[in-house]
């Protein structure tokens, strides 16, 4: 049933982002977008490969980086997740993780260089306050019954590891799997900032308009993250996280005077480095917020507000091409197909394609990553908010409609239940409203902090003044706007919980597909 509360709320969501409609800048300056998408769309039906040099190094390198560091991420956050219990420990997680592993990776950068340890770092880092929270939920889900049985004087460990861990392992392993596939998508971003991933191939490609290039190498991801579960085997993972650490390369050498200087001077506000006291930090400040961090903070919220609630309309359209409730036996699409022809809700030959295609299209929306598709469709449409709300919304309306309909599959429905449309507004919509709400708020602090890592790619938000304080060498400036970026996504992870919490929709630690 639909509550008022939740009505209530959604509405109020619609009308806040109908008003940043209104302010945004949405519009396509490019000088005929359409001859460029279809390029692009060439591109990917003659894909071209042979002008990449070293691809299969580039591949090479995306795998590694992304095993090492979700590896190193994920043995960090358990540790971490059994000591969550801590205001301390729970606190530094939500700031790690609060920050992108983009920002991260520019961080690093300017003291490890092209350094195979920005890249693991840039994942680690954050990975490991994200597993943290998540792990840390995980266990505090299991039956408490068996630990009520032990006997008495069982120490700490032998307690976690015969009763919470062992029937939470099977969690614990899911969301450590579906992370390394986000972690695949990490990796090939930190191209973008100069890593040899494959990112760093695709902006070339395009730099250089070699479209069946790109397309090449946009097949080649998609097939490396559709066929991760084939490739990543339980018994393979050791083998992949020995060797792993040995496919990084070698880089740069890493000239630790700069990281001295960094953590003494570099990061050390201006107005203390040269002596002017509180009252030059006062003004410093206030510069900062008002030419920078307001306007930043002010685009990030607008681009946010109309991505979210594109994101959620997405959801919703979408998540009905993974339920069984229309693409199997008595379904949406066979009634529609041969209404008139067939009696209605009889099984139809198109009947399984349909629902292949559909996953098909929800796999490679959600296995885009968002920097990338809004890097692409910048290219295509130039300079604006749209490519990156698209985008945004595009691989989280993937992501969110993949769940919703997996949970519609749990769903029973009466004999005499009610087909087509009807079932999807009066069935089912209304039972999965909670949860794809609860998913919705979940993701609402990820669609933020994506949204303002974006603005590297020249979207005025956040990242797009981190970006410029960093080329202008002015690290002080960049921290403190990415520690504002950060206190922004944690102001919003809190909001998001409290609105769960007073809507007391209910939200599963295992979330993730």
């Amino acid at each position: 049933m639909w509550h008022s509360a939740t009505v209530r709320l959604s509405l109020g969501f619609v009308a806040l982002a109908i008003f940043c409609l209104g302010i945004a800048d949405l519009s396509i300056t490019a000088h005929d977008p359409w001859h460029e998408l279809g390029r692009l769309v060439q591109g990917l039906v003659q894909p071209d490969v042979s002008a990449v040099d070293d691809l299969w190094v580039a591949l090479l390198r995306t795998l590694a980086f992304a095993f090492v560091g979700v590896g190193l991420g994920a043995t960090a956050g358990f540790l971490l997740a059994l000591v969550f219990h801590s205001r301390l420990v729970r606190s530094v997680c939500a700031f790690v993780r609060a920050i992108h592993e983009l920002f991260w990776a520019l961080i690093f950068l300017q003291f490890f260089g092209l350094h195979p340890l920005t890249g693991v770092l840039a994942i680690a880092l954050p990975y490991a306050g994200v597993f943290a929270k998540v792990f840390a939920e995980i266990l505090e889900e299991t039956d408490p019954l068996p630990e009520r049985v032990l006997p008495a004087g069982s120490g700490r460990l032998s307690t976690l590891a015969f009763t919470r861990l062992r029937e939470a392992w099977p969690h614990l392993v899911s969301y450590t799997s579906y992370r390394l596939e986000c972690g695949l998508r990490s990796s090939a971003v930190l191209g973008f900032v100069g890593m040899p991933t494959l990112g760093f191939y695709l902006e070339s490609a395009f730099a250089q308009g070699h479209y069946d290039t790109v397309g090449a190498l946009l097949l080649l991801f998609y097939a490396l993250i559709a066929s991760l579960r084939l490739w990543v085997r339980p018994l393979l993972v050791p083998v992949y996280l020995v060797v792993a650490p040995f496919c990084l390369g070698s880089g740069l050498p890493i000239v630790w005077s700069n990281v001295s200087r960094f953590f003494t001077e570099d990061i050390v506000p201006s107005p203390l480095r040269h002596g002017e006291g509180v009252s030059g930090l006062v003004g410093w400040l206030g510069d900062i917020m008002a030419n920078e961090a307001l306007p930043g903070i002010w685009q990030t919220l607008v681009l946010t507000q109309i991505a979210l609630v594109l994101t959620g309309l997405l959801a919703l359209a979408l998540y009905p091409l993974v339920s069984r409730h229309f693409f199997q036996g008595r379904g949406w699409h066979g009634r529609l197909a041969l209404a008139g022809t067939q009696q209605a809700g009889a099984r139809v030959p198109g009947n399984r394609l349909a629902h292949l295609l559909g996953h098909g299209l929800l796999v490679i929306m959600r296995s885009t990553p968002e920097y990338l598709l809004a890097f692409i469709l910048l290219q295509l449409w130039g300079p604006s908010m749209l490519p990156a709300v698209v985008a945004l919304a595009i691989h989280n309306g993937g992501i969110i409609a993949h769940l919703v309909g997996r949970r519609s599959n749990e769903v029973r429905l009466r004999q005499d239940a009610p087909h087509g449309l009807e079932r999807y507004a009066y069935e089912l919509t209304p039972r999965l409203y909670g949860p794809f709400l609860a998913l919705l708020f979940y993701r609402w602090e990820i669609i933020m902090r994506e949204t303002a890592i974006l603005g590297i790619l020249g979207i005025t938000t956040l990242g797009f003044y981190v970006d410029s304080a960093i080329q202008e060498i002015r690290f002080d400036r960049a921290m403190v706007l990415i520690l504002i970026t950060a206190l922004l996504n944690i102001g919003v992870d809190v909001l998001a919980r409290h609105l769960r919490a007073r809507l007391r929709l209910r939200h599963t630690a295992n979330c993730e597909p």
